[in-house]
């Protein structure tokens, strides 16, 4: 694949790369003193209201509505209520705009739908968080200011031009310290140059590796699981360039994420590459999104927490065929990873074995990645099917079937 490949399968790319000289400048008219905190908000606000605009077109109204929604919900109901309230809406609307739009998306060539999509996630996302986070009495809104001051703030952080088309999630009171501090930090050229790098490293592996397995691709391809791994593995890599980017362009704009809570570092490609446990993958891969899905879903659910984190982030995705098959399947996958590993780590007493343990493991786990990647942005039933009657589902049965012998098995002293 090719840079005009690049642009299919990350459509924003050119909207963020265009996005980078106004970043630049903002942060020097911060350090300069040129611009007061009520100006940095209000040009947070502006630059993504234009960014919304050039990269949507008229399909930014879709981005818009839930946003003064959500921030009239903030100010006019009570903390006990807010996050219910903006769950309620930021999801409603969130599926209307997916069922609205979802055909647009796939029968066009137009990216406007897409890149929508992809801003109204993000905003349910820092919505949702800023909910909790008043719900929980870590933010307090001060409402005895004035209305200007009240609304700005909370429109900017959930508009703001460096995060609006990709990014990890920031919560509203690193984002206002963030907006505080700004002048004070001087743009860093070397981390965002160290991820400008990155960027250009893995599309050069990208191409090497779409020239060396051309030809491999395509639902003649998805007769075994080898294939599918040489399918999704240009998945993966469009997904880090996708993170790198978005990084890259918070640094510079000076809202960097904290060392950790980025989507992608270094540390954590090696761990997403290396690791034999699915569930160690899980918690890596797009680390921003699992600990808003484990605070938004997972803390809060009673019953089956991990199943319905999984279910939420097919609705949250869009409850395509592909996505709802695919996250069900992550979340079997992870709960049998949870149960086989220690079965398996106790038996591998010798270093031979262990090594064979954790190799073949790390096969297994690269394997099944695939598979649910592309289940996941498979976009047809009738290619979902195509894949689920080969034989690419015989490890995924395979661990669906370790897990329910091992649950038999942990039954059984209990019923003795």
């Amino acid at each position: 694949m090719h840079w005009a490949d690049l642009l299919v399968l990350l459509p924003a790319a050119p909207y963020r790369l265009a996005a980078f000289p106004f970043a630049a400048v903002f942060h020097y008219l911060c350090a300069s003193g040129h611009l007061s905190l009520t100006a940095r908000y209000i040009f947070l606000l502006a630059g993504g209201c234009l960014l919304a605009g050039t990269a949507m077109g008229s399909y930014a109204v879709l981005l818009l509505i839930p946003a003064a929604g959500s921030v009239l919900v903030l100010l006019f109901v009570s903390p006990a209520r807010a996050h219910t309230w903006v769950f309620t809406l930021q999801m409603s609307w969130q599926t209307f705009c997916h069922l609205a739009l979802s055909s647009q998306e796939l029968n066009t060539q137009d990216a406007r739908p897409a890149v929508a999509l992809s801003a109204i996630m993000l905003l349910t996302q820092k919505a949702t968080s800023l909910a909790l986070d008043i719900h929980e009495g870590l933010v307090s809104l001060q409402r005895g200011q004035g209305l200007l001051q009240q609304v700005l703030p909370l429109c900017s952080y959930l508009l703001f031009f460096p995060a609006l088309l990709g990014g990890p999630l920031c919560s509203f009171s690193r984002f206002r310290a963030q907006a505080e501090s700004c002048g004070a930090v001087p743009i860093p050229l070397r981390a965002a140059g160290q991820w400008c790098l990155g960027v250009l490293a893995l599309q050069g592996l990208r191409v090497g590796l779409a020239r060396g397995l051309g030809g491999r691709q395509g639902c003649a391809s998805w007769g075994c699981l080898p294939h599918v791994w040489a399918q999704a593995l240009p998945l993966r890599l469009a997904y880090y360039l996708h993170w790198v980017v978005d990084e890259a362009l918070l640094e510079v704009a000076g809202f960097g994420p904290e060392a950790g809570q980025g989507d992608l570092s270094f540390p954590d490609l090696w761990t997403l590459e290396t690791t034999h446990r699915l569930a160690v993958f899980t918690r890596t891969w797009n680390k921003s999104t699992s600990r808003w899905l484990r605070r938004l879903i997972f803390q809060r659910c009673p019953i089956q927490p991990l199943l319905a984190t999984f279910a939420f982030s097919a609705w949250w995705h869009g409850l395509r065929p592909g996505q709802v098959f695919g996250f069900l399947c992550w979340a079997v996958m992870v709960e049998a990873d949870y149960r086989i590993h220690p079965f398996l780590s106790a038996r591998a007493t010798t270093q031979g074995v262990k090594l064979l343990y954790c190799g073949t493991t790390w096969v297994f786990t690269q394997l099944i990645v695939a598979y649910i990647l592309v289940a996941v942005e498979t976009e047809s039933f009738s290619m979902l099917c195509l894949l689920w009657t080969s034989c690419s589902s015989i490890l995924p049965l395979c661990y669906g079937l370790a897990l329910l012998l091992l649950l038999l098995c942990a039954k059984k002293p209990k019923q003795n």
